[in-house]
């Protein structure tokens, strides 16, 4: 993985889209420009069981057209079972050591909130980290309270060639806040799934001086 992949990380499942097809929604920001693409299928609406696995498959087959990683949310199983690129973690999942031997040389993101747990995903070699939510967010129920830039700035000063990507209500207007604080990227849901005009949303965050492709 290169810093560079996480530079626009688009994160959708298919409660995040209201006014259009999630594929759809996908394959619009995959042709804008994403630089990376989590699929996390939650909510109290997710699909499941057969469906849920091809839904997966079908936005790994777009990624994988676009040549832009392909990353699971915590299940590791299917990441594993797709030949997924990575997976990323929080810290209510499998532990991040468990998680490292499952997925062997595949991408692993960790979420992080706190030095210790910073320290843990370094330990067992986590390809980047998640810091969040950097603003208030509307997009994850579970979400912790915002925590502005101090950690992120924490964080990328101690460890400054560890990968981090910023979340959390993190839109064109605010994320260059969010790099010049040491991010290295910018994972955004709502920003692009509730757009009107996603080549025009994605051009507005690549137009950033840190965003560079």
């Amino acid at each position: 993985m290169n810093r560079e992949d996480l530079q626009l990380y688009f994160i959708m499942g298919t409660s995040n889209v209201c006014h259009q097809e999630p594929l759809t929604v996908l394959e619009k920001a995959l042709q804008a420009g994403i630089t990376m693409f989590q699929f996390r299928e939650k909510g109290p609406h997710a699909l499941t069981g057969l469906a849920y696995e091809q839904f997966a498959r079908q936005c790994q087959k777009l990624c994988q057209h676009y040549h832009v990683p392909f990353i699971i949310n915590d299940d590791i199983d299917l990441a594993v079972r797709l030949g997924a690129d990575g997976v990323h973690i929080g810290q209510e999942d499998v532990h991040v050591a468990i998680a490292r031997k499952k997925i062997a040389n595949m991408i692993l993101g960790v979420s992080v909130h706190s030095l210790e747990e910073l320290q843990t995903a370094m330990d067992h070699h986590a390809d980047y980290v998640g810091i969040g939510p950097i603003f208030a967010t509307t997009s994850k129920s579970d979400a912790h309270a915002p925590c502005g830039t101090n950690f992120l700035q924490q964080a990328h000063k101690l460890q400054p060639h560890l990968p981090i990507v910023a979340i959390g209500g993190i839109n064109c207007t605010n994320a260059d806040i969010v790099f010049q604080a040491g991010a290295d990227g910018v994972a955004v849901i709502s920003a692009i799934c509730e757009s009107e005009d996603i080549k025009q949303t994605v051009s507005m965050f690549k137009s950033s001086s840190r965003i560079k492709r």
